[in-house]
């Protein structure tokens, strides 16, 4: 079956918290960076929602979903079979 790597869903909780937890505190006093930071987490929500919707594409369509925890994840599928 045929996978296509995406990041792990954990990266967006993991940017997410980090924004609303740390970020927002830190740019409170400042609206205008209380605004770009608010701009920032929209914009990964939606990154997370759309990769969802990727890969529910993926699914109805029999293409594997290969998570990365990071850049230098190896695929020990792929190595296996090159060997």
């Amino acid at each position: 079956m045929e996978q296509i790597p995406l990041p792990s869903p954990i990266h967006y909780e993991l940017l997410l918290q980090l924004l609303e937890r740390q970020t927002m505190l830190a740019v409170n006093n400042n609206p205008n960076l209380r605004h770009q930071v608010n701009q920032l987490i929209i914009t990964l929500r939606k990154a997370a929602v759309q990769q969802k919707l990727l890969e529910e594409v993926c699914q109805s369509s029999s293409v594997g979903i290969d998570h990365r925890w990071s850049l230098n994840h190896v695929n020990s599928e792929h190595i296996a079979a090159s060997e």
